[in-house]
């Protein structure tokens, strides 16, 4: 702010230099070319005083009074030397889907070592879980997936920013169906990234992702970012299996760019 007052000051200043070198000249243009110089220069000392009542010389000078121009200095706004103020965590929202008995709630424990020695009961309705990393908070939606709750999962998709669809790779009867599902919710969204969990890993007769990949026509889905990671959870496992920890890093990740 300091420094463009000084330069409106020095702006103003320039306007009343302007006017007295003009009254200077004017004055020695209209004198008399015999006059020695040495008088000049009084006369132009005694004109830069200020005029005494009557004016300068009889009227033989005419005085002209310097106008100042007023001289509009903008404000400034100072300019803060404080830090920035830190920036609030991001909301994002991860929705979690699979039919009843996938295993998504056990995952979610094992997403935020939550994991509880009680059996996992089905959701019955909404199951919400929120993880903190630096600047990033992600918040993982589950529905349950009993019939009566599937129409309720296109709802959800216009705000999330991920879908990770959990499907109990042991179970093959319930490969058209969960097929179904996940199909029809992503016809309303192309570029939603999908993550699929083959889970229950650890179950006899287990497919692998390469046959879950095909057995859900996945490469039907369009363009989008698609992984397809074996997952298993047990209450025995102090440790969540390297399956979960890739799937949550990836979702970490997918989130950080996605945002």
């Amino acid at each position: 702010m300091s420094g463009l007052r000084d330069a409106g000051v020095l702006g103003a200043s320039v306007v009343v230099a302007g006017g007295v070198a003009y009254f200077v000249w004017n004055y020695l243009s209209r004198r008399d070319p015999s006059q020695p110089p040495k008088e000049a220069e009084k006369a132009s000392e005694d004109l830069s005083k200020p005029a005494k009542h009557g004016g300068v010389d009889d009227g033989k000078v005419e005085e002209i009074r310097p106008i100042s121009t007023p001289v509009v200095v903008p404000e400034r706004r100072e300019q803060s030397t404080h830090e920035p103020k830190t920036t609030k965590p991001h909301g994002t929202q991860v929705l979690v889907l699979g039919l009843e008995g996938a295993g998504k709630t056990s995952l979610l424990h094992s997403f935020t070592n939550s994991w509880s020695n009680e059996e996992s009961q089905s959701t019955q309705g909404l199951n919400a879980v929120s993880i903190s990393k630096e600047d990033l908070s992600i918040d993982f939606l589950e529905i349950g997936g009993r019939a009566e709750l599937r129409q309720f999962w296109i709802k959800y998709i216009p705000k999330a920013l991920m879908l990770v669809y959990v499907v109990d790779a042991s179970n093959a009867q319930l490969f058209p169906l969960a097929k179904k599902h996940l199909h029809a919710l992503l016809d309303t969204d192309s570029h939603l990234p999908l993550m699929v969990l083959a889970n229950k890993q650890d179950c006899a007769g287990a497919y692998t992702i390469t046959d879950l990949h095909e057995a859900l026509s996945l490469s039907e889905l369009g363009d989008r970012k698609l992984f397809v990671i074996g997952t298993y959870v047990t209450k025995e496992m102090e440790e969540a299996s390297s399956g979960v920890e890739d799937a949550l890093e990836i979702i970490i990740e997918t989130v950080q760019t996605q945002r």
